[in-house]
């Protein structure tokens, strides 16, 4: 079992970052790929990017992919979302969830997720 906690979400303005982080409880982090969704009002989730368990692989949408970097460290059971150049259609709910299988960018390889944390680009 892997109980997940996100935070940093807030309101910033387009052209600005925030830092993500989603802390994991249980032993196991460290062997779950993680990965990072949004949605959007309206809108179905959506992936954004994912991690391998070691970290030495990321995967990223295009829409994001060159602004937003994924990391995590397994010592603290943290993985983080910095997010830079925010525009404001990445206004959403932020979800971060694990799979015990590999990082994907599909929806269904996830088990465990957050209650996530809004994110809200001003134009």
């Amino acid at each position: 079992q892997v109980q997940l906690v996100e935070s940093g979400g807030g309101l910033v303005q387009a052209g600005g970052s925030l830092r993500l982080s989603c802390a994991a409880s249980g032993r196991t982090f460290s062997t779950y790929a993680m990965g990072w969704f949004r949605q959007a009002p309206g809108k179905e989730r959506e992936f954004v990017g994912a991690i391998s368990w070691s970290g030495g692989s990321t995967y990223y949408a295009d829409s994001v992919k060159g602004r937003f970097t994924i990391s995590r460290d397994n010592a603290k059971n943290t993985v983080y979302l910095q997010m830079n150049s925010l525009k404001p259609e990445d206004t959403a709910v932020y979800y971060c969830t694990g799979s015990p299988t590999i990082a994907s960018m599909l929806i269904n390889e996830y088990d465990y997720w957050g209650q996530g944390t809004q994110v809200t680009v001003s134009s």
